[in-house]
């Protein structure tokens, strides 16, 4: 499987300098904010009468929300579907070979930067952005969060007494947490985020404690919460939120805690600079931020960027993991996360 750090290599081999990525064929298009933008944008799409999206986001979730858009439009949605780091690979493969098949993407946050870096995505406005948080957005503007997954802790709560349930990442060092805290092999981005909060010589310290823990290292956040509600693990340190708090809501003995700080990574939207359909691939990106694609996110049981949807998922202060930092710093952080929980193997990281 082709991981992070040799989908980076490849791409720095592409791209020996980091320059602004010039305007493509569509950008005037992509940016039109006149009064009859959305008529243009159906008839357009209509005419074009697909869209190819490439995704991370599993099947189980991905094809309800692209049935409701080809259902809602008449536009048929031609989904490839895989992991981040494969669909970051195919996508430059075909780029370098002067195919543009892809019209729009929906990614994790590193992978976007990454495809932007390569000139591969373009501006583009959404009358949705106003229901959207700063978080949301990328710096230079050519992706957009639609969801997030935000890292807290959960715990089963007929092993873990209310008075337990730690109020800060100091308390997982307690005596009692000695071999009974999970955590996610693949969350390098993470450590590296709460490190650089904490300032590199305090947080380092932190973790070289919390890896005297003696934690039990799982990959996949949503085996971790489901360990955590059959008991099999008492408290999990990295988790998503909407896995522990879809079990919740079936009855499962566990709850999630947002501590202080709180990251999460963003995944995004993204329309191609030479998108074979542009009408289309903006109606897409459009949809999946309107309060509809937003609330079908919702009803999948993940966290909505939008403010104009309603979530418990959310009602805490976050800062993004940088998807930047990920991409430029993560050599570095991978070999510290790997000697500290991984006995030195390399990371594997789960399908979204």
């Amino acid at each position: 499987m082709l991981n992070r750090i040799l989908a980076i290599t490849l791409l720095a081999a592409w791209l020996p300098a980091l320059a602004q990525p010039a305007a493509g064929p569509h950008r005037g298009f992509y940016m039109y904010q006149g009064a009859d933008r959305d008529q243009r944008l159906i008839e357009g799409a209509r005419k074009e009468k697909q869209v190819t999206v490439y995704t991370s986001l599993n099947l189980k979730d991905s094809v309800p929300i692209t049935q409701a858009f080809e259902k809602k439009y008449g536009v048929r949605v031609e989904l490839w579907r895989s992991s981040s780091e494969k669909v970051l690979q195919r996508a430059l493969i075909e780029a370098r070979a002067g195919r543009h098949a892809v019209d729009a993407f929906e990614l994790n946050g590193p992978e976007m930067e990454a495809l932007y870096r390569e000139g591969l995505l373009e501006e583009f406005y959404s009358p949705h952005f106003g229901s959207l948080p700063p978080a949301a957005f990328a710096k230079h503007k050519h992706y957009v969060a639609d969801r997030f997954n935000f890292f807290t802790i959960a715990y089963n709560t007929n092993l873990v007494k209310p008075s337990e349930v730690p109020d800060s990442y100091e308390d997982l060092l307690h005596p009692r947490w000695v071999g009974r805290i999970g955590i996610e092999a693949s969350d390098d981005d993470w450590f590296a985020s709460i490190v650089k909060h904490m300032g590199e010589a305090k947080g380092l310290a932190f973790f070289r404690k919390l890896a005297q823990m003696k934690p039990q290292v799982r990959t996949g956040h949503t085996l971790l919460a489901e360990l955590v509600a059959a008991g099999e693990i008492p408290l999990v340190a990295t988790i998503y939120n909407h896995n522990a708090e879809r079990l919740l809501v079936n009855g499962a003995p566990i709850k999630w805690k947002a501590l202080d700080p709180t990251f999460g990574r963003p995944n995004a939207v993204a329309v191609t600079k030479r998108a074979q359909r542009p009408h289309a691939a903006l109606l897409f990106t459009d949809f999946m931020l309107s309060p509809e694609g937003q609330n079908l996110i919702k009803a999948r049981n993940r966290v909505p960027a939008s403010t104009a949807v309603e979530t418990n998922l959310n009602k805490f202060p976050f800062h993004m993991i940088d998807p930047v930092i990920v991409l430029d710093e993560s050599e570095k952080w991978e070999k510290i996360w790997s000697d500290l929980f991984l006995k030195g193997q390399g990371v594997k990281r789960e399908a979204d």
